[in-house]
């Protein structure tokens, strides 16, 4: 109850409670003053630039319908800006309606010195090795805002209605190597419970402590990723079987990269659906 009074703040977004994560300025960030910034490139999808202070969007699982699992949502955005719909919010509502409490994540990026991060994060997707030198410390305060929710929502598990033994990670792009960084990162008993990397980027991922628990993994990628992530995914996959851990890889013959929630008429369409078989196979729904 300390933690809520201490965290929770007096604003919603899209209807739902938002919480700080941190009671102050978020720990290596204090001297960030920008503001974080909105923008639409496309119809549907905002994307969050510029944050400073790292939240969680709660969305309580539907009424008569939760069983006790959470999941906390990163969106992706190569650390510079936020898909916040298509990647978090969408995600969150489709978990919440089957009996999932959801917590989308809003995580510390790297500064935009202008009004349009894709003019100035486009070059950069060239250039993999400058990016992770750019994103570097970044990522390590992005990982420590991931664990920090982690922490939030065990210390809270009963007054959220939540299992703290059924909580997972999920993210896509940057958001899945967050996923999968928080995971190897985070002490053993702050680790997820089970994890979903869609398409992530395994090469900035800097966590090296592998879960003692068993915790399985839902992986999803796009044969055609246009930034050559699928074999990221197929060496998790591999890597996660050889560790034992109950391990699933869906590997679509389209989508590109960035697929998300958005219906593209391809086959990625159907990630969700699979997802939602996984949860249901593991109990987790």
């Amino acid at each position: 109850m300390k933690i809520i009074i201490l965290l929770l703040l007096s604003i919603a977004a899209f209807g739902q409670q938002v919480i700080k994560l941190y009671p102050g300025k978020a720990p290596g960030s204090e001297n960030w003053n920008w503001e974080v910034k909105e923008f639409t490139p496309m119809p549907n999808n905002r994307m969050l630039f510029n944050v400073t202070e790292p939240t969680l969007t709660i969305y309580p699982a539907a009424p008569s319908k939760g069983n006790g699992t959470s999941i906390i949502v990163a969106p992706g955005g190569a650390f510079h800006i936020l898909s916040i719909d298509s990647e978090g919010h969408d995600v969150a509502k489709w978990l919440s309606a089957r009996g999932i409490t959801a917590f989308v994540l809003t995580y510390r990026v790297v500064k935009s010195n202008g009004p349009n991060p894709f003019a100035e994060l486009m070059p950069l997707m060239n250039n993999f090795k400058k990016l992770d030198e750019i994103n570097a410390p970044v990522v390590e305060m992005a990982t420590q805002d991931g664990i920090e929710a982690i922490k939030y929502v065990k210390e809270n598990a009963k007054t959220l209605g939540i299992d703290p033994n059924k909580m997972g990670f999920m993210g896509f792009s940057a958001g899945g190597t967050l996923t999968m960084n928080v995971l190897l990162s985070a002490p053993q008993n702050l680790k997820p419970n089970f994890i979903a990397p869609i398409y992530h980027y395994a090469d900035a991922v800097t966590g090296k402590e592998m879960p003692n628990a068993v915790t399985p993994a839902f992986i999803a990628v796009a044969a055609d990723d246009n930034l050559g992530f699928a074999p990221h995914s197929i060496r998790l996959f591999e890597r996660w079987t050889a560790a034992k851990h109950p391990t699933e890889l869906h590997v679509y013959e389209n989508g590109r990269h960035g697929f998300g929630m958005r219906k593209l008429n391809t086959s990625s369409d159907h990630w969700i659906q699979d997802f939602e078989n996984w949860l249901r196979v593991r109990a987790f729904l």
